[in-house]
């Protein structure tokens, strides 16, 4: 079981509804403040969370197909279609074709897209850096482990 003070992330005094609530309290405040200094960042660029979630991906995959980048984020084509046209008209993003397959549309970061993505992840390096910083290799190793049960599910869809 989680230590007491360990729990408290927030301001805000939640019900426990069951005994895994404190888990997932830590879970999204961690989140959240993992992410906190990157949105600052972002949003004095005019961008969001879902910006950067796209920038992230394509600056680890060469010319990435529209279709492949829903698949990976998860997203509907409406949900992807707002934040890629502001990716690309503010020129962070750069659309080609694919010579083999016309009609798809390949995507690529441009020198600003991998200067920007790459400061703010930074930031969330940083954070977790420090928050690995006070683990054990083994309590890092089964943090580790828990995430990697976490996402399992997404390995089926």
């Amino acid at each position: 079981m989680i230590p007491r003070q360990a729990s408290q992330v927030n301001t805000i005094d939640l019900r426990k509804l069951h005994p895994l609530d404190e888990a997932l309290e830590l879970m999204h405040f961690g989140f959240r403040g993992l992410t906190v200094e990157a949105d600052r960042y972002l949003d004095r660029h005019g961008l969001t969370r879902v910006h950067h979630r796209i920038l992230y991906i394509l600056a680890r995959r060469d010319d990435v197909a529209v279709g492949d980048l829903l698949v990976i984020l998860g997203v509907s084509k409406q949900a992807l279609h707002r934040p890629l046209k502001q990716l690309t008209e503010r020129n962070l993003v750069a659309v080609t074709r694919d010579p083999a397959r016309h009609r798809f549309k390949l995507l690529s970061l441009t020198a600003a897209g991998r200067r920007l993505e790459q400061t703010a992840t930074e930031y969330e390096r940083h954070a977790m850096q420090k928050a690995l910083d006070v683990a054990s290799p083994a309590q890092q190793q089964a943090w580790h482990r828990i995430m990697a049960v976490l996402a399992e599910p997404l390995r089926r869809c």
